[in-house]
């Protein structure tokens, strides 16, 4: 008989975590459609080439996730933010997607996601203390 064991690890190795999500995403694969998982970014940059700001997510099983938005202070309230994200939905439209989701806090962005359409569907208390957790999500329309 074999004994297995639980063990807590602080810096697992990379070929471990792969280890772990690719089993997981095989498990999914029998459940329903593949992932079809692909990352998607969008970068401001100066005319030397320095990043000011940008958008990175990604795409799978007809929803964009944006994982990340940031505007160096400067460029706030310009637009760039709506551009980025309206950009990354265009790019979402184009491979098929017709829902995005994102999370945000209540110190960062959400009443700029809302004036974009996203609509609140849950949050978290006190994540991190004193703060909100807001999750949130918008139908895609072709335009």
């Amino acid at each position: 008989m074999t004994d297995y064991t639980i063990s807590m690890e602080d810096h697992p190795s990379k070929a471990e975590v792969d280890t772990l999500i690719r089993n997981l995403v095989s498990y999914n694969d029998t459940q329903a459609e593949k992932e079809n998982w692909r990352s998607l970014a969008s970068f401001i940059r100066d005319d030397q080439s320095k990043i000011m700001g940008g958008l990175y997510g990604y795409t799978h099983w007809g929803w964009l996730f944006i994982s990340h938005l940031w505007v160096i202070e400067a460029l706030r309230r310009q637009g760039f933010g709506t551009k980025l994200v309206a950009q990354a939905e265009l790019e979402a439209l184009h491979r098929g997607c017709r829902r995005a989701y994102l999370d945000t806090y209540d110190f960062q962005a959400l009443r700029f996601y809302q004036k974009m359409g996203y609509e609140v569907f849950g949050f978290l208390e006190d994540f991190p203390e004193s703060h909100t957790r807001y999750f949130l999500q918008k139908r895609l329309l072709p335009r």
